[in-house]
């Protein structure tokens, strides 16, 4: 049995009930999944999952969430060479890109992407969820 953290900032709550579909996604396919605190979440915290899931909604020009999210990514760059990801979030402006962005930098680190990425502009609708549901069978 897969055991994945789903890890995630959330402002709006947008990419939080993101989180909650990939969760149910995670425990769908037999996995467990564990929501883990961002100031939890360390390159020590890693190694105790097979997978991770990373949501964090786009701030600012498209760029992740800068005082809490990304001091925490930063962190545990080290350790994605190898390691089976996925990433979600949800956006207010702009086109993805912020994501794009994201996921080249995860895979320049040598992160595994078990799946594309999911985002959603504004609040996740039924499709977005259902979408993130994939995303986390898919880390199992």
């Amino acid at each position: 049995m897969s055991k994945v953290a789903v890890v995630f900032w959330s402002g709006t709550g947008n990419t939080e009930v993101m989180a909650e579909s990939v969760t149910a996604g995670i425990t769908a396919a037999g996995g467990t999944a564990e929501t883990v605190a961002l100031s939890d979440f360390t390159a020590d915290k890693i190694d105790e999952y097979d997978a991770v899931a990373f949501g964090c909604p786009s701030m600012g020009a498209e760029q992740l969430e800068d005082t809490e999210f990304e001091p925490m990514f930063n962190g545990i760059e080290g350790k994605l060479a190898g390691k089976k990801i996925a990433l979600f979030g949800s956006y207010g402006w702009g086109d993805g890109e912020w994501m794009r962005n994201w996921e080249e930098q995860c895979k320049g680190l040598g992160a595994v992407m078990a799946t594309d990425f999911v985002i959603c502009n504004n609040e996740p609708d039924d499709e977005a969820k259902a979408a993130c549901e994939a995303l986390g069978k898919a880390l199992v």
